[in-house]
């Protein structure tokens, strides 16, 4: 079954993968895999790393279009397991890109356009 996986990223970042064809991410380089979040997990890595952030936006990713390695683990001891991409996305597995700007407050919500359920 396909489901949504959703990562964080600047609108210039998403432009230069959808140029290239391919979505890289600096965690590559220092963790080895990109981050991402199911909708029901999106907004604890939203609200702890991107609080005040501006020019952000969402990549919606399908889960069964990835060409690479995907995996649902707990790297940090948290007790949640968070998709992660081992590799640059390929942009076809991309089926939106949704900004995602913080309040006044600098927290964010969840986009309205995007569904209540995920899957």
């Amino acid at each position: 079954m396909s489901q949504q996986l959703y990562h964080i990223t600047t609108r210039a970042a998403a432009q230069a993968g959808q140029h290239e064809g391919h979505y890289r991410h600096a965690s590559l380089v220092t963790e080895g895999f990109i981050h991402c979040s199911t909708l029901e997990q999106l907004l604890v890595p939203a609200n702890e790393r991107f609080r005040h952030q501006h020019d952000l936006v969402l990549l919606v990713i399908d889960s069964k279009a990835v060409s690479a390695d995907l995996v649902f683990e707990d790297s940090y001891g948290s007790g949640i397991e968070f998709p992660h991409i081992y590799d640059t996305v390929n942009w076809s597995a991309v089926i939106g890109v949704v900004d995602f700007p913080c309040r006044d407050d600098g927290q964010f919500s969840v986009p309205e356009c995007l569904p209540l359920s995920n899957g």
